[in-house]
């Protein structure tokens, strides 16, 4: 979406006005998506730009005419980073009781999370996502894991499958790719153009979405980065009316097929699920179970059903 350097997105409001532009060239494609229900989809950093880009189309269709608005129905982050100072002071802790350090390294850990905290209050971006770099490294290096991804592996996710695949001629021309086109898992490039964005928090567009959609969020449960620790810790401070009520919701029992998948809890438009035997690439891990949670999730259906549960077309589009 960026033809130079000079125009990657150096902000959620401009990767939003990039996602915007590619959702409603895909949209053109074909009418019979134009009424369609859309549901966004992300994981990781997508804990921002997911918000983001569902916040930039709620306020674009305010100025839009009916037949031009985009059918946002809602939004999905798994393992997401969303209101980073919160999240970055949580990870000594949640290694600590995890078994994976001990006390002086605890101690170690909450002051370099200290730090960061103190640099994004401060709005030193850049110093901020330097900071919370090194609270992560540190991580990796008291603990010796293959990967704070999923704290039960013994290898890396192999990731790079996935770059592979995108990148064979014939995959390409069936995507409508051009072919001199080369995906990147992680793009260095797109990463110093963004890394003064990584600690600024996008909390306040989860609090519009989940007042004007629908939000679902999910963790693995065995993801250190961005997992449910990192997550629960920042929905608690939503301003949304419904926080109290979704705090004190039942936890359910989520199973799928018989066997027991997770935990659900909801009220009215938001939704957390934690899902068992899972890392942060959860489809990866739990594809099944990732599927049915999406589907159930759209649907309404089962655990996902809740007092205030509205008609929703099965016919849905999913931007990923």
């Amino acid at each position: 979406m960026a033809s130079t350097r000079q125009e990657i997105p150096t902000d959620q409001n401009g990767v939003a006005k990039h996602l915007f532009a590619a959702i409603t060239s895909f949209l053109q494609l074909d009418p019979v998506f134009k009424n369609r229900p859309i549901y966004i989809t992300g994981e990781s950093y997508a804990g921002k730009y997911v918000p983001a880009i569902g916040y930039y189309i709620l306020e674009k269709n305010a100025n839009l005419k009916v037949s031009e608005r985009v059918n946002l129905a809602g939004v999905t982050i798994g393992d997401g980073l969303t209101d980073p100072k919160t999240q970055v002071a949580t990870h000594a802790l949640n290694a600590y009781y995890v078994g994976l350090i001990n006390e002086r390294q605890k101690h170690e850990l909450e002051n370099a999370q200290l730090e960061a905290v103190r640099l994004t209050q401060m709005r030193n971006w850049s110093e901020a996502t330097d900071a919370r770099n090194k609270v992560l490294r540190m991580l990796q290096n008291m603990t010796g894991l293959a990967t704070l991804y999923d704290y039960t592996r013994k290898a890396p996710y192999e990731d790079d499958l996935v770059e592979k695949f995108l990148n064979i001629a014939e995959v390409k021309k069936a995507l409508g790719v051009n072919e001199s086109f080369v995906y990147e898992i992680c793009s260095d490039v797109v990463g110093a153009a963004l890394h003064a964005d990584v600690m600024k928090s996008v909390k306040y567009m989860v609090d519009y979405l989940v007042r004007r959609s629908k939000v679902l969020l999910y963790q693995g449960q065995h993801d250190l980065r961005d997992g449910v620790v990192q997550t629960e810790v920042w929905v608690k401070t939503m301003k949304w009316e419904g926080i109290v009520e979704f705090v004190n919701a039942e936890r359910k029992i989520w199973t799928v097929n018989g066997e027991l998948a997770g935990y659900v809890q909801n009220w009215k438009s938001l939704t957390n699920v934690v899902v068992l035997g899972a890392g942060h690439l959860l489809p990866t891990d739990q594809p099944l179970n990732s599927q049915a949670m999406i589907e159930d999730w759209v649907l309404e259906r089962g655990v996902f059903e809740n007092a205030h549960k509205r008609h929703v077309s099965s016919e849905s589009v999913f931007v990923l």
